[in-house]
């Protein structure tokens, strides 16, 4: 609204102080420029001008082409060269607001929550007993206040870290990830595009760009809670995309599709997605601008079929979340759909229930204002009670018919595919921080943070004790298949291991003239350490080698991001 704010006080200054009228006709002379605006555009300025003007004058709102039905009785005025083209501050071009987040401000839901053994209950009558982080989840919801008031715990560690960091020269929510976070973001990223690969998925890749005014895509920007960041390019607007769905439903529109194939699913890792957030939400991996998105969709021959497939892309979430190093009870699941649907899929409904065996927050809607009749989210709850989104999955029931998708059934006859949305771990970057943020809370609890073993950017730190154990540190270190490094600094033993523990590196290996001897490993474990009581174990090379696989058993591998020697490392932050 920035736009018509600054008419409308151009217009009071000018109009009312100056001229001395009461009266504004409101007109769209095309003719003034040569580089016209979209007619939805040009009607809602038009509008917003109207309602902003029309408390202090006699408005009307001429339609195009009025000026052709009436004659100029007065040919001039004193003032009549008070012209004045009024532009916008240079940021408010940057972002569209889809009708769709619009909708999603004014909508009314009814919150309730509903139990394993289904029964729903409103929230001021629930027993948060035993249920702390469903509370905070749930009043975090309904309040749908997002403004950042405090910084994060997050932040701090993903710098501390050389995790990742912001990046000044750029937009805000935009990041530079530093050699340790590219592995741990690829890592992620290669297991995700497994699983979604391992499902039957198909890969795909799309653009991220796509015209403004395209009919179609025009229409489900306006049916899409997101803002878009817009570009200008030959006279023509585009937005950037936010998700993979644009470009999936264009190719299926193009494609010819059998009743066997469905259901049908196609996959694509989005680096990068775009959303233009609001200044005030955006902090470190939570909220971006621009982000790496999985995304699949599938294509199901019937609502049956869509749900059975729902479930089973529900359950493989779950399996990904344990995975990635969170478990059920780290996060909260919200299921949200029509009363509708409800009523007429109740007993599904709670079967989603029962699965997790927790009571999950859920939202009703009178009324369907997307394009979607359910959907269910894992949420992460942060040190700050802050809710983020994770994986989900919706099934959508309007973009078949707005995209032209189409199968032939048995009989020869095209019908509408229902599709799936779904996002197996939610954007990449979210799941870096909800990591951070569980292991803050381990800290918080008198525990050692960790990273799950597989993602730990260095998994094993040799550390000799002398210069004579170097050869054998380096012998160890070249028999390990992980990521292993070598504490080779002209420092302190105690250092060394101090470091490593900031580091949150999982096995710690010190080597001096007892271990050279016996050629064995005095081993620091640290999930199973505690603050103020260190576990070691003497074991062999062999037996530590027998433990990296194991635990790596399934789990996508990338080398070690940097030198071997920690001597010879850059400094990142």
């Amino acid at each position: 609204m920035q736009l018509l704010l600054v008419h409308s006080d151009f217009l009071e200054y000018e109009v009312k102080k100056k001229l001395g009228v009461g009266r504004v006709v409101l007109y769209p002379y095309a003719h003034l420029s040569s580089d016209l605006s979209s007619h939805d555009v040009a009607v809602s300025v038009l509008k917003g001008l109207e309602t902003g003007l029309d408390s202090d004058f006699e408005v009307m709102r001429a339609p195009f082409g009025w000026y052709k039905g009436f004659t100029l009785k007065c040919k001039g005025h004193p003032l009549s060269e008070l012209s004045r083209t009024i532009r916008p501050s240079s940021d408010v071009g940057c972002e569209v607001v889809s009708e769709a987040v619009l909708a999603e401000e004014r909508a009314e839901s009814s919150w309730y929550l509903l139990s394993p053994d289904g029964e729903l209950v409103e929230l001021d009558r629930f027993d948060f007993t035993g249920h702390a982080n469903l509370r905070v989840f749930a009043d975090y919801e309904v309040s749908k206040s997002r403004a950042v008031d405090r910084m994060p715990p997050h932040v701090e560690l993903m710098r501390r870290l050389e995790i990742a960091d912001y990046e000044p020269a750029s937009d805000q929510g935009n990041m530079r990830f530093y050699p340790k976070g590219r592995l741990l973001k690829g890592l992620l990223e290669e297991y995700v595009c497994d699983v979604a690969l391992g499902a039957g998925a198909m890969e795909v890749e799309t653009p991220l760009m796509y015209d403004m005014n395209h009919p179609t895509l025009k229409k489900y920007l306006d049916r899409f809670p997101a803002r878009q960041y817009s570009i200008e390019s030959d006279k023509r607007s585009f937005f950037l995309r936010f998700s993979a769905c644009f470009g999936q439903f264009l190719m299926n529109h193009d494609m010819t599709i059998s009743y066997r194939s469905l259901p049908l699913k196609m996959f694509e890792l989005t680096r990068y997605s775009f959303r233009k957030e609001q200044s005030g939400e955006l902090v470190g991996l939570r909220r971006l601008r621009a982000f790496t998105m999985p995304d699949m969709h599938t294509l199901c021959s019937d609502m049956n079929e869509a749900i059975h497939e729902f479930y089973a892309q529900y359950k493989m979430c779950i399996r990904l979340m344990e995975t990635i190093g969170l478990k059920i009870d780290d996060y909260e699941v919200a299921v949200r759909f029509t009363r509708d649907f409800y009523e007429d899929n109740r007993e599904f409904l709670v079967k989603l229930v029962e699965t997790v065996k927790k009571p999950v927050l859920v939202e009703v809607w009178d009324e369907r204002f997307f394009y979607f009749v359910l959907k269910f989210e894992f949420n992460y709850i942060d040190c700050l009670g802050k809710a983020s989104a994770l994986s989900t999955v919706q099934i959508d029931v309007e973009n078949a018919e707005r995209y032209d998708i189409g199968y032939i059934d048995e009989g020869g006859e095209t019908r509408r595919p229902i599709i799936l949305h779904c996002s197996p771990s939610g954007a990449i970057e979210r799941c870096i921080y909800a990591l951070l943020e569980k292991a803050q809370k381990a800290t918080d609890s008198g525990e050692l943070p960790v990273l799950p073993f597989w993602l730990s950017p260095t998994q094993v730190r040799v550390i000799p004790v002398a210069d004579r154990h170097r050869e054998y540190a380096e012998s160890v270190a070249a028999r390990l298949s992980c990521r292993v490094d070598i504490d080779d600094r002209d420092a302190s033993v105690g250092r060394k291991i101090r470091d490593a523990g900031r580091e949150w590196i999982p096995y710690v290996v010190v080597v001096g003239d007892s271990e050279v001897e016996g050629q064995t490993l005095t081993v620091t474990v640290r999930e199973e350490s505690t603050p103020k009581k260190p576990k070691k174990v003497v074991m062999s090379v062999e037996e530590l080698e027998e433990i990296i696989k194991d635990r790596m058993k399934g789990r996508p591998y990338k080398p070690l991001p940097l030198n071997t020697f920690v001597s010879l490392r850059p400094k990142f932050v």
